[in-house]
């Protein structure tokens, strides 16, 4: 067996297979990862509340038998709720806040026999692509610390870039989980909508536009991991529908000639960045390389109604969220409690109109419809992750004068993803390309509505034609 110094370099099915066999025990492979985070979380600022007694407690006692039995994982401060773990969403308001109970995603994650180790940093309510709250300071890009990590899963990406585990949880509501992937290097699925429970606290976030899944190394983790959470729960207002077998038998089956779209054009109109596109291109000719048909084309849609619809969305939500706040707590909360943007963001949303609110929401739907009848002509559209490689840490600051300065930043940086929030249909960012500066640049691959199956065939492919397992950051274990 391997030496444990060099199990960073297996991802979690092969640790599980390793714990099945009874060649590594679950307290090992926990203790490691502990080391890891120790040493190098000064650097990255990745974990922010450490879970280490409870980990050690479910290390030593009787584990599910799941298919990650004994493998160690973290999960974001924001969406994941575990019963007497503070939850602080990266917001000092909530510094606080120690739910009871598991929500229906943790208990899952559980039940797979992941053992949790800690909660991992997110900006304040996950509202920016980067991770650099006030309450907790900065996580750092292991390819680069003076980068972001992306966000609003940053501390998640770090975490498994920098190897203390093999996955992390991560979700997505505009790009949460595809913008750290690509800056981080690393295989981010946002799945469809509803794909995976948000009970017992939520039905849906913000009209659906949320999903949670994970951040891997391994295209093979990420299937198995969403077999063993996705489906729905009781009371779910609604679901995604099932898959025709578990995902987990995509990866390596036949992904046949798929017809492929792509663009390096954002609608938005904003500049995208030469690395960005040299990144799809060598995608496009690698597809086409694997047999694909691969033709230049995009749906036709109106962006600026688009980011205006969705921005409706993103500031009401915003307002509940604050609001809600409020409410559970009894407390009326002030401008100086939360960062400017937030502020700034909250008082859009508070002026949103209940019709405002729903014409949105109905233009989105249609906009939805009208790409679905693209996907009718074309199995998977390809296009840049980011317009940018990670840039510096800071670039999306706001000062108190401009306090919604860094969320317009953000817009240019992210044109290519919240559509599929909108839309609920899955995407990746998969970790083809390195620039010359060494920085990674994701590929963005969107597929039909329900139709993880086919990315996850399309990934494996691309996962073993071009591997990307081997890169390491200059900071990891």
């Amino acid at each position: 067996m391997a030496k444990l110094d060099e199990l960073t370099s297996f991802d979690a099915l092969a640790l599980a297979d390793l714990v099945r066999r009874k060649e590594v025990k679950p307290i090992e492979l926990v203790e490691a990862a502990i080391e890891r985070i120790e040493r190098l979380n000064p650097t990255l600022n990745a974990v922010v509340t450490p879970m280490y007694e409870q980990a050690r407690a479910a290390a030593a006692g009787k584990l599910p038998d799941g298919p990650f039995t004994g493998v160690p994982f973290l999960i974001k401060d924001l969406g994941a709720v575990y019963a007497g773990v503070p939850m602080t969403m990266g917001s000092s308001v909530m510094r606080n806040f120690v739910p009871d109970h598991d929500n229906e995603l943790v208990a899952r994650l559980k039940r797979a026999g992941l053992i949790i180790l800690g909660k991992t940093n997110t900006p304040e309510f996950g509202i920016l692509p980067t991770t650099e709250p006030r309450l907790f300071g900065p996580s750092r890009n292991p390819w680069d610390v003076n980068r972001t990590t992306g966000g609003s899963s940053g501390g998640s990406a770090a975490a498994v870039a920098a190897r203390w585990v093999p996955m992390a949880h991560a979700n997505d509501g505009g790009g949460s989980i595809r913008i750290p992937a690509s800056c981080c290097g690393l295989f981010g699925l946002k799945p469809t909508r509803a794909r995976n429970p948000m009970g017992p606290d939520f039905g849906d976030i913000f009209t659906g536009l949320v999903a949670d899944h994970a951040v891997t190394r391994s295209v093979r983790d990420s299937a198995a991991l969403l077999d063993a959470t996705s489906g729905p729960d009781v009371g779910d207002p609604y679901w995604a529908p099932p898959p025709l077998r578990p995902f987990l038998q995509e990866v390596g089956a036949d992904p046949g000639k798929l017809r492929i779209a792509f663009t390096t054009t954002a609608a938005t109109g904003v500049k995208v960045h030469g690395d960005c596109v040299s990144a799809v291109r060598e995608a496009a000719a690698l597809c086409a390389s694997l047999g694909h048909e691969v033709v230049e084309a995009s749906p036709a849609v109106n962006r600026e109604l688009v980011t205006r619809s969705f921005m409706v969305l993103w500031s009401s939500g915003c307002a509940w969220t604050i609001d809600g706040i409020g409410l559970a707590t009894g407390r009326t909360l002030t401008r100086e409690q939360f960062e400017p943007l937030t502020w700034g963001l909250y008082e859009m949303g508070r002026q949103q109109t209940a019709s405002a609110y729903l014409l949105s929401l109905a233009f989105l739907q249609r906009v939805a419809r009208d790409i679905a009848r693209f996907f009718l002509v074309y199995d998977v559209c390809l296009t840049p992750t980011l317009s940018e490689p990670p840039v510096p840490l800071g670039t999306f600051d706001s000062p108190p004068e401009d306090p919604l300065q860094g969320l317009r930043r953000a817009e240019a940086f992210v044109p290519f993803t919240p559509i599929c929030n909108a839309t609920g249909q899955p995407a990746m960012s998969v970790p083809l390309y390195w620039n010359a500066a060494g920085l990674p640049v994701g590929v963005h691959f969107i597929g039909r509505f329900g139709d993880e199956a086919t990315l996850f065939r399309l990934a494996a492919q691309l996962e073993s034609a071009r591997p990307w397992a081997g890169r390491r950051p200059p900071v990891s274990a």
